[in-house]
């Protein structure tokens, strides 16, 4: 598991104690905090953290994380952000469909409901054009492509040359995974806003 996290001391423990419950293999990048992040995760010496001197982006912190993650063994990295949006509670949805017969490696993004009383209407409009996009250029059609709850096949996302730093990142490695036979997958998942 896989939690990169920027300036999220409000929400990082909680976060990280919902994921404790399901697995000890965790790996948390601080991407340059300079809130209480670094104070907090000194509170778990049982987890693997690795810690930016600055802020480089989410997409930096990905690498890295799949890169060590990688190197640890791990075959695939499920990551999860860190601000609390998501439920810990949905890690096993992404086993189950791991362990389900298929073809090809699997990327699998969480599905949030996106019409769901309480989400901004910017999110919802900026996932239906990125969704949009993914489609042109995969022919994937999915409802939720800006998801940070996410499986990753790590052999194949850490032998991909990645430009972007940020969010967009997110966006650049479902495009390039689906063009070397990555199948794109949504799952639903529960969201709290």
């Amino acid at each position: 598991m896989i939690i990169p996290t920027y300036n999220n001391q409000n929400t990082l423990k909680r976060v990280i104690d919902g994921v404790l419950e399901y697995t000890e293999n965790l790996l948390v990048i601080n991407d340059g905090s300079t809130d209480d992040t670094a104070a907090i995760l000194a509170n778990y010496p049982q987890i693997h953290t690795i810690h930016f001197k600055e802020n480089r982006g989410k997409g930096n912190a990905l690498k890295k994380g799949f890169q060590e993650a990688e190197k640890l063994g791990f075959k695939y990295a499920i990551t999860l952000d860190s601000d609390g949006q998501h439920y810990p509670k949905d890690l096993p949805k992404f086993i189950e469909q791991l362990q389900q017969p298929h073809e090809k490696p699997l990327l699998i993004i969480g599905s949030r409901q996106m019409d769901s009383p309480g989400v901004p209407q910017g999110n919802s409009f900026g996932n239906i054009f990125s969704s949009w996009w993914v489609y042109i250029e995969t022919g994937y059609n999915l409802k939720d492509t800006q998801c940070g709850f996410r499986l990753y096949p790590l052999e194949i996302v850490n032998n991909i040359k990645l430009f972007t730093p940020k969010f967009e990142f997110e966006i650049e490695i479902m495009v390039k995974s689906a063009w070397r036979g990555v199948e794109l997958k949504n799952i639903p998942i529960d969201v709290l806003y």
